[in-house]
């Protein structure tokens, strides 16, 4: 029983010491586990908002370029009929979008879906209106048409969607 506690009193301090020293390295390698991630965070984040940014220009160019006035005075001449400038007006919205939905990828879902929705809007208000015009007659009436529906729009779609991109372009730049 002797024997018992004198290896007792050798193995009980140095237990202590491991204890010890097992949770001061444990709290110690965890602190430098979080401030290399903190810097790797940092670091990521210094590349990114320049990517992120160059994805709301990107997308701010795309609303303009489907807002319809600049559409119709873009695509439209004078020889064209309804149902020419209505298939160049969809097509070439559809084709910004499709040249710009790789920046889905750098936005928030609530900002994309703003986006998509603007765009449906624009095609939707598009086919509305060729629909009220004979397809053979010249477009000028409708191109007409098309600009004061925009005009009269307390807040059209395009506008909405260009505010929530300032909005959330805003949130990046305010973070350190």
């Amino acid at each position: 029983m002797t024997q018992f506690f004198e290896i007792l009193k050798y193995i009980l301090p140095a237990l202590v010491v491991f204890i010890t020293v097992y949770y001061t390295m444990k709290q110690y390698l965890n602190s430098q586990y979080n401030l290399q991630y903190l810097r790797n965070q940092n670091k990521n984040a210094k590349h990114n908002i320049p990517i992120k940014l160059q994805a709301y220009e990107r997308l701010l160019l795309l609303m303009e370029r489907i807002r319809i006035t600049n559409l119709v005075f873009r695509l439209r001449s004078t020889d064209m009929n309804v149902k020419e400038l209505t298939a160049s007006l969809l097509i070439s919205i559809q084709k910004e979008f499709e040249h710009n939905q790789a920046q889905q990828l750098y936005v928030s879902n609530d900002l994309w879906n703003i986006i998509k929705l603007a765009k449906d809007n624009i095609q939707s208000i598009i086919s509305e209106t060729s629909s009220k015009f004979q397809d053979s007659e010249n477009c000028t009436n409708m191109a007409n048409t098309l600009m004061v529906i925009e005009k009269n729009q307390n807040k059209s779609s395009v506008d909405v969607a260009i505010e929530a991109i300032k909005k959330e372009a805003q949130t990046i730049l305010k973070t350190p």
